[in-house]
């Protein structure tokens, strides 16, 4: 069923594609993109029905990369107490 709603719903090229393969690749892709618009995990972890540190075993992986803007905001904050 699921992949007949995908030939439904997609343009021919993405339901040829990998992309949202399966229902679990919504989800994935969800949760994935919350913790990288920055997102608190505590809220996303919520909203998923999962723990903080379910989430985070499981997702932290997307999260490669965000050291710059995680020195940014601190340096930031910092920068409000000089």
């Amino acid at each position: 069923m699921w992949q007949e709603a995908r030939l439904l719903a997609l343009p021919p090229a993405v339901a040829a594609s990998p992309l949202a393969s399966r229902p679990y690749d919504l989800r994935h892709s969800a949760l994935s993109t919350w913790l990288n618009a920055g997102v608190d995990p505590t809220e996303v972890a919520e909203r998923a029905g999962n723990s903080v540190e379910v989430l985070l075993t499981r997702y932290a992986k997307c999260l490669d990369g965000r050291q710059d803007v995680a020195n940014r905001r601190i340096e930031d904050l910092l920068r409000e107490y000089e």
